[in-house]
């Protein structure tokens, strides 16, 4: 197989693997959390990402449930229009103190149910939560998160992942408090531009490097000399068919003064 031809089917196998491989990452979008400006100690706001996984039924209820080792003082739930929001308050197991407050009841569980057509198939929306204070000396929180589409299926996105295994099927929507957490905007027009993001660069890479393939492969190719070939002799000057030089006119006025000359 010539050289070109190799590297061309090389880049493409590459190109399909990359754009397959980013499919795959947009199609196992599970209901996430972020948040913004969340440290431990202080008050924070959670964002939870919720996408419809469905191609033919919507999103009509969510279900975020808040840690009760490390309740919150405070739990602020956003309005939003087409979904009516519920706080349900619980007495704890045992009083635990936050900051400067000792708590023996908290609020435990926010609800959101749609009141019109919820989430479509295929989108998303974010639910937003204004909480605090965050606990100290912990590095993760997590949130079970119960999801229900118009056809009655619930969805339990309750799994913990463990250090060094492989993200569960349904993994429960987790808060780093540790680490550094990028911003999330609340809003779905600001947030459409972020969706799927290492899908979109895992895509474009495999196309940038199927189009250089393609490119590199194609390029033509300079003739090569066979070895031993002649190569080809200069014309000789005063040859046939090239043109004779034209006299100066020194040249030209001797032979007029000779022609003169004669004459006498």
């Amino acid at each position: 197989m010539p050289k070109r031809f190799a590297l061309r089917a090389v880049a493409i196998a590459a190109a399909s693997a990359l754009v397959v491989i980013g499919a795959a990452t947009s199609a196992s979008a599970h209901v996430s959390v972020s948040s913004p400006d969340a440290k431990p100690g202080g008050y924070g706001k959670l964002v939870f990402r919720v996408p419809t996984e469905s191609d033919n039924t919507s999103t009509t209820k969510l279900v975020v449930s808040l840690p009760k080792d490390h309740p919150f003082a405070h739990v602020g739930a956003q309005v939003k229009d087409g979904w009516k929001v519920e706080k349900k308050e619980e007495q704890l197991p045992a009083p635990v103190k936050v900051g400067d407050v000792t708590l023996t009841k908290a609020i435990t569980t926010v609800t959101w149910t749609a009141t019109g057509t919820g989430i479509p198939p295929n989108d998303f929306d974010e639910f937003a939560l204004s909480v605090g204070k965050l606990p100290e000396g912990v590095d993760a929180l997590s949130f079970p998160t119960e999801q229900t589409y118009s056809d009655g299926e619930v969805v339990k996105w309750a799994e913990v992942a463990k250090d060094g295994a492989a993200e569960p099927e349904h993994p429960a929507p987790t808060l780093k408090l540790a680490a550094a957490v990028a911003p999330v905007a609340a809003t779905t027009s600001d947030s459409t531009s972020t969706t799927d993001k290492p899908a979109r660069w895992l895509g474009g890479g495999g196309l940038l490097i199927g189009l250089l393939g393609l490119a590199f492969g194609l390029r033509p190719r300079k003739p090569a000399v066979a070895a031993g070939t002649p190569a080809k002799p200069a014309k000789p000057a005063g040859s046939a068919g090239s043109r004779p030089a034209e006299p100066g006119p020194a040249e030209s006025g001797t032979a007029e003064s000779g022609t003169a000359e004669s004459g006498k």
